[in-house]
Order: structure tokens, then C-alpha cells, then sequence
């Protein structure tokens, strides 16, 4: 048994195995991950997909965006990318519908319609859901990443593993590890690395992609978020925001917004952080917080009906900047240990 399926529980390599029927039995397959996709997504979906199509030319798999957006431009050069569709135009009645990265059906947006019409539905995700929607579930939440159970899962089935599909792969687990930066970076996360590498992935390419080659307008607003940062709490709590108008302004579009949180994380002596940004919708603010130690920065998520992992989580709030920062700072105050009282933020 290879170390990376070691690292499943007898019960996840049961549930691999049963998956696999699945998809051995299905003449079409439908894979998404969740609405706004991150790095992790996309390489899964990539990985997984391409792997299948490789393996089994004669099926018919179908790679779906949760949204009618494009795969964001830092994406773009992973292999099946001009594959995506975007769910809502996808018309067939999968015999399997796959999920990742996804804890729940509502994160699935369009793609929830290809579910419901799916014969069978299968995931693979490490976050944290509140009940299972598949009949056939991979979950393990001390994964670093989805792509981490991607690889083993194709390993396990011995689905061989090209370069193409080993570099999506390292993309996810790159990504959702922050440059293995994060505190999810354990053993397991090098492991899986040094697997997909020895596989042919590439890891300067992802670098170089995803890290080196901001556009011009985008550093302009990092620019501009930098100069926003403000921190409370006695300096262990660090935020900053980003106005729908400021994105206008420097032709920036919200795909590319994903890494400004960790501007803030930056901060020396911050523990946890909040970057808040308007969305496109009307008095709507999406926020993305993160931690630099072991607090749990998912439960302040949920309090505003979102959520993630304990060390970077995300939600949606209505109403304006102003309102959101005023709502979550003092439970942050909290996490960290420090009063909240009298503190409001004006802007």
C-alpha cells in the first residue's frame, strides 16, 4: 500500500473503491466545485476530470462552473481550463455527478440543477459540512486540500497521474496552503507534494502563474488596500477593504481579489485578520478572514451564515462596508482576548 493511502482511513479507502464503481458504471459525468472557485477548486476539478477522460476516452465528462463567470485569468494556464462550461448551460442528465471542494449544496449555485437531475452524486472536500448531500462522500477536514484526496484517490484506483493532471493538482494544494505557508501545511500536504512533482508537475510554472504575473492594475489595488490597513485589539486584529468603485476605477475584476487578504495577514503581530470587499450585487460585502495562529476564525464566519476552516474562512453579509466592520471586528476582539467595547469604525 503506497504512503497515500495510508494517509485515508480504511472507511475513505472503502468509500474510494465505491466511488469508483460509480464511475466505472457511468457513461456520463459531470464535475464541479463551489461558486467562485479558488485554486483548489479548479485543480481539482481539472485533476480529477482530466485523469477520468484519459482513463476512460469513451465517457463523457463534463467540467462545470458553478457560475457563468470565466476561470479567473491566474487559472488559465492549467490544462483543460477552455473545457469549463458553465453550469447553467449544461443540459445533459449526468448518470454522476462529482463535487469538490464543496461542503454544501447551496455553494454549488447553477451546478445544484445538474446535481438534482444526476443519477448517482459523489464528493471529494476537507471542509467541515453540516450533513452529507452525497451518497458517496471522501471528507477527510484535516486534508490541506481537496487535491490532496484527489491524488490519492486516483492513485488508490491506479488512474494514472500525467503531468498536466499532477501540475492542476499541485495548483490546489499549493493555493489552498498558501505557498505552504499556512498552518495547514503538514507532512501529509510535503507528501503530496513530492508525489505530484515526482509525477511531472511543475512547480515554478504554478508559481509563476498563479504569484508572478499580477497585472499592473491589480498591484495598483493591492496598492491601494495596503494603504487601508488598519489594525485594533492592540494590534493582534488587522483589516482592510476594497470598494466595487475602486475595482471600476483601476480595471480590476473580482476574480483577482482572492490574495489581498493575505496583504493584511502580513501585518507583524496580527493574529487574525478580515479584508472585506462590495460585491457586484447592491449592498453586498464579501468578507475573507484568516488567522496566523490557532484560533478558530471559521466560528465568526458562521455567525454571518458562512464558513471554511479554522485558520481562513469566508462569508457574505448584506448591507455596506461600514456595517460588516462594524459587526465582525468586536467578535475578532473577542477571539483574540481583548475588549470590544466602544469600538466603531468609520470610514
Amino acid at each position: 500500500m503506497t504512503s497515500c493511502c495510508q494517509s485515508l482511513s480504511a472507511e475513505m479507502q472503502q468509500e474510494c473503491r465505491r466511488i469508483l464503481e460509480l464511475i466505472e458504471d457511468a457513461s456520463t459525468i459531470a464535475i464541479s466545485g463551489h461558486t467562485s472557485p479558488d485554486g483548489d477548486a479548479l485543480g481539482s476539478v481539472l485533476g480529477l476530470g482530466l485523469a477520468l477522460a484519459d482513463r476512460y476516452p469513451e465517457k463523457d465528462v463534463a467540467f462545470l462552473l458553478a457560475d457563468r463567470g470565466c476561470v479567473p485569468r491566474i487559472y488559465k494556464f492549467m490544462k483543460g481550463s477552455e473545457r469549463f462550461v458553465p453550469a447553467a448551460e449544461y443540459e445533459a442528465d449526468p448518470d454522476l455527478f462529482i463535487a469538490v471542494d464543496c461542503p454544501v449544496v447551496e455553494r454549488l449555485a447553477d451546478s445544484a440543477r445538474a446535481l438534482a437531475r444526476a443519477k448517482h452524486v459523489a464528493c471529494f472536500d476537507h471542509h467541515p459540512a453540516r450533513e452529507e448531500f452525497a451518497e458517496r462522500c471522501v471528507r477527510s477536514v484535516s486534508a490541506a486540500a481537496t487535491a490532496v484526496l484527489i491524488d490519492s484517490f486516483l492513485r488508490l484506483s491506479d488512474i494514472p497521474l500525467s503531468s498536466d493532471v499532477a501540475t492542476c493538482l499541485l495548483c490546489g494544494l499549493m493555493t489552498d496552503t498558501g505557498r505552504f505557508q499556512y498552518q495547514n501545511a503538514d507532512p501529509a500536504a510535503f507528501a503530496c507534494a513530492a508525489r505530484l512533482v515526482d509525477a511531472g508537475a511543475q512547480p515554478s510554472l504554478v508559481a509563476l502563474e498563479v504569484y508572478q504575473s499580477q497585472r499592473l492594475e491589480y498591484l495598483k489595488l493591492e496598492s491601494l488596500v495596503m494603504g487601508r490597513i488598519r489594525t485594533v485589539a492592540n494590534g493582534r486584529v488587522a483589516y482592510s477593504y476594497a470598494y466595487a468603485s475602486d475595482l471600476t476605477r483601476l480595471h480590476v475584476t473580482p476574480d483577482e481579489c482572492d490574495g489581498l487578504v493575505d496583504v493584511v495577514r502580513s501585518v507583524q503581530g496580527v493574529e487574525v485578520c478580515l479584508f472585506v470587499k462590495e460585491t457586484e450585487v447592491c449592498h453586498q460585502v464579501r468578507g475573507n478572514l484568516r488567522s496566523k495562529c490557532d484560533l478558530d476564525v471559521s466560528g465568526v464566519a458562521a455567525r454571518f451564515g458562512g464558513g471554511g476552516h479554522t485558520a481562513a474562512a469566508g462569508f457574505t453579509y448584506e448591507g455596506s462596508i461600514v456595517e460588516t466592520l462594524n459587526d465582525a471586528l468586536p467578535m475578532l476582539c473577542e477571539l483574540v482576548g481583548e475588549d470590544p467595547t466602544g469600538l466603531r469604525v468609520e470610514l
